[in-house]
């Protein structure tokens, strides 16, 4: 039996001579395929629109660099500040209903106390699978006034229901129909930081004689802080971000939405209907800023709160 005889001290010298290099090259192999796409799907695309954003189109000269004029006519652009304008009461209105409505859920679906929780967490999550453009269609379809579910009650009960699509209400409706879609999403998401909450905290509570609100209050909601700050900060920026329901909706409530709107509605118009497509990255530019600052914003004050 032939016996093996220990690796000699130049052998492991050299090996370890060679190993934090190897291990250096080796991070960067993991690092670099995701680095290079980074690179290409989310920087390139930011330097892109900023190039573009210095640049304007004119009649005499063609495209010519202006440096940041666009910005200064974006600041005095009555449009975008009343898309912007719109979204932020979007934003103020519609955010804390939807996620008020997740917490109740699931608080309640959490409490135990509820018969058929699997059925109701299933179908409370369930709108959010559905794609956005055929949740828009069907609301949209359904707040007709004049062949839609709206229609029908006004014309059978003689309720006298508004018109969900005119201008008054279409901010409402598709307030509705986000609140539809994605409240299955938050209840999950508030689910989900519920159950890794240690059990003990619940049993020292019950042996302290802690009612229901006492735990939800003193236990449950500080408990899952960090998922309600995340849960805000994805709402926050989908409130920017609006744009499906109201290019889908345009075609059924002509006279309500307007190609301004919102601003990635106002960005899409500058930039296909109406070829400004240097102004259309300002717009993109500066919604991009605002979203970053009301969303740094948002997780700031949630830090200090659980500090």
């Amino acid at each position: 039996m032939a016996v093996l005889s220990p690796p000699s001290a130049g052998g492991r010298a050299r090996r370890r001579g060679r190993s934090p290099r190897s291990r250096r090259w080796v991070g960067w192999g993991f690092v670099g395929p995701f680095l290079i796409v980074f690179a290409l799907v989310f920087l390139a695309p930011i330097a892109y629109s900023i190039y573009l954003s210095l640049f304007r189109d004119r009649l005499i000269g063609g495209n010519s660099f202006v440096g940041l004029d666009n910005y200064q006519q974006a600041l005095h652009d009555h449009e975008f500040w009343s898309g912007l304008g719109r979204v932020a009461l979007f934003l103020a209105v519609q955010v804390p209903i939807m996620l008020g409505i997740a917490l109740l859920v699931a608080l309640a679906l959490d409490s135990g106390r509820l018969y058929g929780r699997d059925f109701f967490r299933i179908s409370i999550f369930l709108p959010y699978a559905v794609p956005t453009v055929v949740a828009t269609l069907m609301w949209g379809f359904m707040y007709g006034n004049r062949f839609g579910l709206v229609a029908s009650l006004n014309k059978h009960l003689h309720l006298g229901l508004p018109d969900p699509l005119s201008p008054g209400w279409v901010l409402a409706s598709i307030g509705n129909i986000n609140t539809w879609e994605f409240t299955g999403y938050n209840m999950l998401i508030f689910y989900s930081a519920l159950h890794v909450i240690p059990r003990a905290l619940y049993e020292a509570a019950e042996i302290d004689g802690a009612g229901q609100l006492r735990v939800i209050t003193s236990i449950k909601l500080p408990a899952i802080r960090g998922a309600l700050v995340i849960a805000t900060i994805f709402s926050v920026i989908g409130s920017f971000q609006l744009f499906n329901e109201p290019s889908i909706l345009k075609n059924l409530a002509p006279n309500a939405i307007t190609t301004y709107f919102t601003p990635n509605l106002y960005t899409y118009s500058l930039s296909f209907s109406g070829q400004q497509h240097n102004y259309a990255a300002t717009i993109a530019i500066v919604m991009g800023l605002v979203t970053m600052a009301v969303a740094y914003a948002v997780q700031l004050r949630g830090m200090r709160k659980e500090a």
